[in-house]
């Protein structure tokens, strides 16, 4: 079949996967398809190995998403050794994982048939235009990630069998209309409440702070008043873009550049082709014979190739299309094929039986594509462009090392550095570890700035490579240790925290006095008119709103209708006191048809991610694992 061809043609290339990010299954693991059995080892699982290039393929996959995803800041966190090693380990323990399942699918003997993954890989919307399946498209969007048909093919095997399991154990978990009922009526349910609201301000007369008081607490919290290490750094940095603009690039050079890479600026002559396969079977001669017959229909004039095709060739899948296999390059078919392909000359020419390893076929050119040169004017602009950037891109490697020897022969100043890379020398600000200032916040920079190095015996850094455009050179200017702040720096501070405390607890007592009173059954009023205060009603509180301070809503739900039991003193994150009382319960209205499918669907999805985690949990608690040293 077509897939035999391209395995056979292409060998170990056309198995090496990277990912298809466009499938709905898990492809963290792709790795069954790289390398052979010489292959280093990473770990074994109950005697099945995951090899070093697997996971290398998992992590590229990985990151290169992430990347994608986040951006720069991902990217240079992959610089943080510590990180990066982090990150590793949790690569191969999501091998590691999706191996057991797949021991499990296989002990299970659960299988995929060769028609199920045929219709998947129909029904993938990625592979249609319009709705229907289109080969061409399949044929671009796997080739971009690395696939063959066959290597997909068994990928998506693999996928399917153990998605399988993975639908058992998800569809394991499930939630009764009336649980989630009671949930949605306890969340969407309301209260109405008397709310206050006591400014602990009203009570700062009331309360003085003494100097064994702040003494008291200084000793009490001196682990509070340590300030944290800091550095000042200077710097020079260099990039690519920074060095363009002392590039000069003639026309005739761009015009030069242009006539000695002509083929970049061509298309390539494309010819797309169609073909029948006939395999050998067990009896080549009856292949050759049924071969022949076939060869005499495609002859017929008028005959319709894809419709015999369709009709007749073993390879299944582009006999779906009529045989179709996309335009072809050389160097992905077996030669007596290519050769064939591409000796026809018109489009409709078929060719006789060409003869491969895996049977006969016959060929024919359904499309016939020019080679297209792009005119130099319509490129030049790009040209000169790209041509000042590689310019600037010899200049730039060229001064690294420049740039090196200034900052390691010169090694207590940036002056030397400054003046060859003609960039100025910045300062920054004193800041700590957990600060970095985002002039020089990169993990090169914070694998240097704290270190013994710069800080002691201030001296320059390595040239940091902070992307492959740009460089840096930085050292330490001033330095701040670590150190406990005397009691005079502290003291104005600790008298202040002190004061809101007693004030705020002095609020507290007073709410706490009107809320005995409301147990008593007596009147708050002269009370509240004293302090300027007025209690106010808020009705159909949310769980989740934001018509009270968090605090207070917090409050109103735990309490009870009951009396004695309906009324609370909170202390607010403002520094003030709230006192509620709790008047009535609202009940939450019918459930509707779409918030008990969304919350069935929700509790459901967190159980059944608690149920595969367990599972997974209990596969590696009873399987023989080893991960060996690198």
């Amino acid at each position: 079949m077509l897939e035999k061809i391209r395995e056979g043609s292409q060998g170990p290339l056309a198995m090496t996967i990277v990912g298809l990010i466009i499938i709905s299954f898990a492809v963290t693991g792709v790795g069954s398809y790289l390398g052979s059995s010489s292959t280093p080892v990473a770990a074994t699982v109950n005697g099945e190995d995951i090899t070093l290039n697997e996971v290398e393929a998992a992590y590229q996959n990985q990151r290169t998403r992430m990347e994608a995803q986040f951006g720069e800041s991902v990217a240079a966190a992959f610089a943080n050794e510590a990180y990066l090693e982090t990150f590793r380990t949790q690569v191969l323990d999501q091998l590691i994982s999706e191996k057991l399942i797949e021991q499990q699918a296989t002990e299970l003997g659960l299988r995929v048939s060769t028609e199920q993954i045929k219709q998947t890989i129909f029904d993938i919307d990625a592979f249609k235009i319009a709705g229907q399946f289109d080969n061409d498209t399949f044929q671009a969007v796997i080739a971009r990630q690395n696939f063959t048909p066959a290597s997909f093919r068994d990928y998506l095997r693999k996928q399917m069998t153990t998605e399988q399991l993975s639908n058992v154990i998800n569809g394991s978990s499930f939630s009764i209309d009336d649980e989630v009922t009671a949930i949605l009526r306890l969340q969407q349910q309301t209260r109405t409440a008397r709310t206050l609201e006591v400014s602990a301000t009203n009570f700062a007369t009331d309360v003085t702070v003494s100097d064994e008081e702040v003494e008291q607490y200084y000793q009490s919290n001196l682990s509070d008043f340590d300030t944290q290490e800091q550095v000042k750094l200077s710097y020079v940095t260099i990039s690519v873009s920074d060095l363009i603009a002392n590039e000069v690039v003639t026309e005739e050079e761009v015009l030069a550049n242009y006539q000695d890479n002509l083929a970049a600026y061509q298309t390539l002559e494309e010819r797309r082709i169609s073909h029948i396969l006939i395999e050998f079977g067990d009896d080549e001669a009856a292949a050759k014979a049924m071969a022949e017959e076939v060869l005499a229909l495609v002859q017929v004039p008028e005959a319709d190739f894809a419709q015999i095709a369709s009709e007749r060739s073993a390879d299944t899948i582009s006999a779906e299309v009529g045989g179709d296999l996309d335009f072809i390059n050389r160097g992905d078919w077996s030669e007596s094929f290519e050769d064939a392909a591409f000796g026809l000359k018109e489009v409709g020419d078929n060719s006789g039986l060409v003869q491969t390893e895996f049977g006969y076929h016959i060929i024919k050119l359904t499309e016939l594509t020019s080679v297209i040169t792009t005119p130099f004017a319509e490129i030049q602009e790009e040209l000169t462009q790209r041509l000042l950037k590689d310019k600037a891109m010899g200049s730039f490697f060229g001064l690294q090392e420049q740039v090196a020897s200034a900052a390691f022969e010169q090694p207590d100043s940036l002056q030397r550095v400054s003046e060859i890379t003609n960039r100025p020398i910045i300062d920054t600000a004193f800041f700590e570890k957990t600060n970095y200032p985002a002039s020089v916040n990169y993990p090169q920079v914070e694998n240097v700035a704290f270190s013994s190095e710069l800080v002691e015996n201030r001296l320059n850094s390595d040239v940091l490579k902070i992307t492959d455009e740009k460089i840096m050179v930085t050292r330490v200017i001033g330095h701040n240790p670590q150190r406990t702040l005397p009691l005079e720096d502290v003291s104005a501070s600790i008298v202040n925290q002190l004061t809101a405390t007693k004030t705020q607890q002095a609020a507290v007592d007073w709410a706490e006095g009107l809320k005995t009173k409301i147990f008593a059954g007596e009147s708050i009023d002269e009370a509240l008119a004293a302090k300027s205060l007025e209690i106010k009603t808020v009705e159909s509180i949310p769980r989740f709103g934001r018509e009270v301070p968090i605090e207070m809503t917090i409050a109103i739900f735990k309490l009870s209708p009951v009396a004695q039991q309906n009324v609370s003193v909170v202390k607010l994150s403002s520094g003030n006191v709230g006192l509620v009382i709790l008047e009535s319960v609202q009940s939450a209205s019918e459930v509707s048809e779409e918030d008990l499918l969304a919350g069935k669907t929700g509790l459901a999805s967190n159980a059944n991610r608690n149920a595969y985690d367990n599972f997974v949990d209990a596969l590696k608690g009873k399987a023989d694992i080893e991960i060996m040293k690198r």
